[in-house]
């Protein structure tokens, strides 16, 4: 896959990690945004699970453009690196005024992979508005470990996020993000194209990292959401501080002793 420059910084690394997405409005240009409609009405040929991404998108088709944009090809490359394969892709298309909301569900079983994620990038060819529904999402979900539709039976959590968005706006997610689809109550058909990456190699300070020390870091990874309850919170940064020790190969970084605290085994230490 051909990569970019254009990668992303440790801020919007640690706003990934907070949020368990990067949203990038009307990124896509227009000649490519009304071409996808032909090319998602037709449908992308599905590929056997894990293909490379070279193998997945024949060189020159939309799908393989989309994802050598550069600001996509450069923070795709921060996430899961320079070769990630393809999980599955899908074109999911709600037609006027029809389909039923989704449940609140993740797209994985319980994974509780400590040092690697997927990413989805959902791609919207055109502006989606609220009478058209768009995917609605959890921020700082993510790393609450469930079972795909176990947050099924909750209808609505503060702070939840429907994206309404320009037409051209892709949305990279981590795999674990609590989301649905909305019902479509307009007199258009909704479009979405979404692909799931799957990292081969260590994703470890794969973007840029020369703004690693800034303090606007701790900052992006402390936030918390308004669904949180006090303890909940802790919790969910004591696990963004896990992941990014992964990613930054620091087992030192900490935000309020959290992880030091609960990582503390005094007979380990004293068999050094």
């Amino acid at each position: 896959m051909n990569t970019s420059k254009e990668l992303l910084t440790s801020v919007q690394m640690a706003r990934f990690v907070a949020h368990g997405f990067l949203r990038m409005d009307a990124l896509v240009p227009p000649d490519m945004n009304d071409e996808a409609i032909g090319v998602l009405d037709r449908g992308v040929p599905p590929v056997p699970y894990g293909t490379p991404v070279d193998h997945a998108f024949a060189e020159g088709s939309f799908a393989r453009r989309l994802i050598e944009l550069p600001q996509i090809a450069g923070a795709l490359r921060s996430l899961v690196g320079t070769s990630p394969t393809v999980d599955h892709h899908a074109v999911h298309i709600r037609e006027p005024h029809g389909g039923e909301a989704q449940p609140l569900h993740a797209d994985a079983i319980i994974d509780i992979r400590p040092d690697a994620f997927d990413v989805q990038l959902m791609y919207y060819p055109q502006a989606v508005t609220e009478t058209m529904g768009g995917t609605l999402c959890v921020p700082g979900s993510h790393l609450r470990r469930t079972n795909e539709t176990d947050t099924g039976r909750y209808q609505n959590l503060r702070g939840q996020v429907r994206l309404t968005c320009p037409a051209g706006t892709v949305v990279l997610l981590h795999h674990g993000i609590w989301h649905g689809g909305r019902r479509n109550d307009s007199g258009v058909p909704r479009y979405m194209f979404k692909i799931r990456f799957n990292p081969t190699a260590p994703q470890v300070r794969l973007w840029d990292t020369a703004d690693v020390q800034d303090p606007s870091v701790v900052a992006e990874l402390s936030t918390t959401f308004p669904w949180y309850e006090h303890a909940t919170a802790r919790l969910e940064i004591h696990n963004r501080v896990l992941l990014w020790r992964a990613l930054t190969d620091d087992p030192s970084f900490d935000i309020d002793y959290w992880v030091t605290r609960v990582t503390n085994r005094p007979p380990l230490r004293s068999l050094v």
